[in-house]
């Protein structure tokens, strides 16, 4: 419990970052909804600016966050200039790398975007989504410039500049959206075609962003007492073992992107069948909307926790003391998991009033809003299994195995597909009456089941690597907290039945009714999850939230 407590340290500064980047991340997401609503342009939006971090994290990404840190903190310990020239090297090497690719992408976005689309798929959305892909894909080189300045910052103990840095970024979109929205107004995406100077504004403005997140971490830098300086003597210099560690990680980032591009056309082909029926607007924006939402609770709770435990994890690893280890990824598990079922319990009611009162303006109708919730809602039955998958994995990562995340992946992903391409299949013969929203919902519970698989297996298979994962007690905290959650979920459920009945008669606006069903649901759960939780005896919530109560009282 001691080394938990540790965690809260960093962890707080970095969940503060999270938390204010997260918030900006919603305001932009809300500005997007508005000028593009869900319709297949915001559609062919949405895929022109996904791909430039598909295809960083693809090629560099994965193996940047997973492998890079460990080598980061060792070369730290035993080089004279304290792993200086070391990260000298890795920028040099890392930078030219993505240089090239990201000029590369640019020149392939045709055949790249058309890997990600039905073959129905309109030309006039094709041709819209290259041009987006144009304007995006050079964030990639300023992707990876803002990941590896944020580890080597992460790497002398500087947490809390690169959660903040992207606040700028959001900033920036968020302008360009609203600039959109004068511009065009909210119409021209239900209209399914914009000008080319209405497609620069959005590209140029989106990618503005990423060079302004990346260039905020210059100073920083210096002040942490690291000047980068370019070096091209890579050979002999320690980087051949990590990019053998960074194989097997590229590798499981692969099966990972075979996996989205699989789901992104099915995504893309919802839409299509929804214009084509005439149902509510739902695709690929639905869908990265509705994952957003689930990856909340991640990035503020998960991430912040897990980036700042990984460095104490590899100098455990590398003095052998596995034991200790284990008992570090189990103390994360029950703290994580204490964290996110409440959460997850209050989205799975709410997730359709959230969406609705955070997404539903401007060209995004009420009915685009509350067909996204509903997803979200799914997808909250994944969030418990989601999250301890990741703080599972850099247990593996701390020992430098990468092979065995890379084994598990592949089992987890063959599971995925394999329910995904069945809902979404049985759910397409149903015809008209499941076109669009139905489609996007069946591949988010193909997702969420197969995560539950994955996270069984990977629980083993780490608990057996070392020794001891203090599975018993781990599982019977984690069963209690679910029945919590559980009774939680049928509270807050029959709160916000009982308060919509009230309601009905009163004439409120759409968003208005959400807010109060939220907050009656909100002020009802919680408490009632918090009750069960003590009379179940789960020490882990009470501590949870009086540590981290106190760490931010104290900042």
């Amino acid at each position: 419990m001691s080394r938990t407590r540790a965690l809260l340290g960093p962890s707080t500064v970095m969940a503060t970052g999270t938390v204010v980047s997260r918030i900006t991340g919603i305001a932009r997401d809300i500005a997007l909804a508005a000028a593009l609503g869900f319709y297949l342009v915001s559609d062919a939006y949405s895929l022109g600016n996904s791909l430039p971090t598909i295809i960083y994290i693809l090629v560099v990404g994965g193996a940047l966050n997973a492998v890079f840190i460990p080598q980061l903190v060792r070369r730290m310990e035993k080089d004279d200039d304290g792993g200086n020239a070391y990260a000298d090297r890795l920028i040099t090497l890392t930078g030219s790398v993505l240089l090239a690719l990201s000029i590369l992408a640019v020149v392939a976005a045709p055949w790249i975007v058309d890997l990600y689309t039905p073959a129905d798929y309109p030309q006039s959305q094709y041709d819209l989504a290259v041009a987006f892909a144009r304007l995006c894909l050079p964030q990639i080189f300023f992707y990876g410039a803002y990941t590896m300045l944020s580890q080597v910052l992460n790497a002398r103990g500087t947490f809390g500049a690169p959660m903040f840095a992207p606040i700028a970024n959001n900033v920036v979109a968020i302008t360009t959206f609203v600039l959109f929205i004068i511009v065009a107004g909210t119409s021209a995406a239900a209209d399914g075609a914009l000008t080319t100077g209405q497609v620069l504004l959005l590209g140029i403005g989106t990618t503005a962003g990423v060079v302004v997140q990346a260039a905020i971490l210059v100073p920083v830098l210096g002040r942490a007492g690291y000047r980068w300086r370019p070096r091209f003597d890579w050979k002999g210099q320690g980087l051949g073992k990590a990019a053998k560690l960074a194989g097997w990680t590229v590798g499981l980032v692969l099966v990972n992107q075979i996996t989205y591009i699989v789901i992104t056309r099915l995504a893309a082909q919802a839409n299509v069948d929804a214009a084509a029926s005439g149902a509510t607007a739902a695709g690929i924006t639905t869908y990265q909307k509705a994952h957003l939402v689930f990856m909340l609770p991640h990035s503020v709770i998960t991430i912040s926790i897990v980036t700042a435990l990984l460095p104490a994890l590899s100098r455990l690893a590398h003095e052998g003391k596995l034991k200790e280890v284990g008992e570090d990824v189990a103390g994360a598990m029950r703290l994580v998991a204490a964290l996110v079922v409440p959460i997850a319990a209050m989205l799975f009611v709410l997730g359709s009033d959230v969406s609705v009162l955070l997404f539903g303006y401007g060209a995004a109708t009420t009915d685009q809003a509350a067909v996204m919730g509903d997803v979200v809602s799914i997808f909250m039955i994944g969030l418990v299994p989601f999250t301890l998958f990741y703080v599972l994995l850099r247990g593996f990562y701390a020992m430098e195995d990468t092979r065995t995340p890379f084994v598990v992946t592949v089992i987890f992903s063959v599971i995925m597909l394999a329910l995904v391409l069945w809902l979404f299949t049985f759910l397409t013969d149903l015809g008209v009456t499941s076109a669009g929203g139905p489609q996007i919902a069946g591949i988010a519970l193909g997702y969420v089941l197969a995560y539950w698989c994955g996270f069984v297996v990977l629980w083993w298979w780490l608990a057996h690597r070392l020794g001891s994962l203090q599975s018993g007690a781990t599982a019977w905290v984690l069963l209690r907290l679910l029945i919590a959650g559980g009774v939680a979920i049928v509270v807050a459920g029959l709160t916000r039945t009982a308060t919509l009945d009230l309601l009905i008669s009163d004439g409120l606006n759409t968003q208005l009714t959400a807010l109060v069903l939220i907050m009656t649901a909100v002020i009802v759960g919680v408490p009632t999850f918090f009750f069960a939780a003590w009379l179940l005896r789960v020490r882990e919530v009470s501590a949870a939230v009086a540590m981290m109560k106190s760490r931010v009282v104290r900042r």
